[in-house]
């Protein structure tokens, strides 16, 4: 197990999280809205494994924003997301384009360090989500941009001691193991329907630390079970990969 996943551990024990966050807010662009918000279906996956227990997710999203072009401070007072109390964990998503030159490398990172700060001065367990890669149907489709996306996100969870949940290299471990399956939209860069599945699978896997294979919840119907099944292990191994 990973340094961050052992405070990870320690943090919830402590704080009294049963070792899961029961709030979560994510933020992000259409990355996430995209398939019906990605907080719902990391919602229904974990109310599927915690029989019994309430999990609250919010979602603040802005299309083809960048994370910096999110005002941190509002989103992390209670009220503003209709809440009495402070959530559990926050995961912030850059913008696709944050990884592509230095320059917004560097001011990605950057700003990934000063919002899981103000993130941990209130209590708030700070992740981020690594995007996906590019197909060849978008413009600005490079080889092996997932390098360039990799060494973004684990040089910004290192800086901000954030949890970094690896969305992108579990696409390319999907696609990998079954080239044909369909992750993004038509378009090349927004996920599609089993790729919003997948994230939401990596999702639960690296905040939970447990293994999502099995789970029923198969986005009403949507997800035929040989899917589901593959999406399921691919996240877990994914973890396991990491850990």
């Amino acid at each position: 197990m990973n340094k961050f996943n052992i405070f990870l551990l320690l943090f919830f024990s402590v704080a009294g999280f049963c070792e899961y966050p029961k709030s979560i807010l994510f933020i992000g662009n259409s990355y996430l809205y995209y398939n019906d918000s990605m907080h719902n279906h990391v919602e229904e996956l974990m109310e599927d494994y915690y029989k019994g227990q309430e999990i609250v997710t919010k979602s603040a999203t802005i299309g083809g924003s960048r994370l910096e072009n999110h005002n941190i401070d509002h989103l992390l007072t209670p009220k503003n997301l209709q809440r009495k109390k402070q959530i559990d964990m926050v995961i912030m998503q850059g913008g696709s384009g944050e990884v592509i030159d230095e320059v917004s490398r560097k001011n990605f990172i950057k700003t990934a360090v000063k919002y899981s700060k103000k993130a941990r001065k209130k209590g708030v367990i700070p992740a981020l989500f690594m995007t996906h890669a590019y197909t060849e149907n978008d413009d600005r489709y490079e080889t092996n941009l997932i390098e360039k996306i990799k060494m973004t996100y684990f040089e910004a969870g290192r800086q901000s001691k954030a949890l970094v949940i690896p969305v992108g290299i579990a696409y390319e471990n999907a696609y990998f193991k079954r080239p044909g399956i369909k992750l993004h939209h038509p378009d090349g860069t927004h996920p599609g329907m089993l790729g919003t599945y997948l994230g939401a699978c990596v999702i639960f896997a690296f905040i939970t630390s447990q293994s999502p294979v099995g789970l029923d919840y198969n986005y009403l119907n949507r997800i035929s079970e040989k899917d589901k099944l593959f999406l399921q292990e691919i996240a877990w191994q994914t973890y396991l990969e990491l850990n």
